[in-house]
């Protein structure tokens, strides 16, 4: 899934779940969405649901602060880097 499209479907859950689908809102990929009030701690917790459910990532408690949740292109760019397939080392090889 490329970067668009997560971005659309991250702001798409936002404007539907809490701000009441209301497409007149300006939501912007760098809308500030603690300063705003858009995510507090319900909401936050509602959003990694659907990160887990819908794009398959699992956001660990380290991952859950407020440079990755200020606005949708950083929500984006955790869950791409989240995302990635670990790269497997072998022991003994560099």
């Amino acid at each position: 899934m490329s970067a668009d499209e997560i971005s659309e479907k991250i702001g798409s859950y936002i404007r539907e779940r809490f701000l009441d689908g209301d497409l007149n809102r300006e939501l912007e990929e760098t809308s500030p969405l603690l300063e705003w009030g858009v995510l507090n701690s319900m909401n936050t917790a509602l959003l990694l649901m659907f990160i887990r459910d819908e794009l398959g990532v699992a956001v660990p408690p380290k991952g859950i602060n407020a440079g990755n949740f200020r606005d949708i292109r950083s929500i984006t760019q955790m869950v791409i880097e989240l995302g990635r397939p670990q790269q497997a080392t072998v022991a003994g090889r560099d």
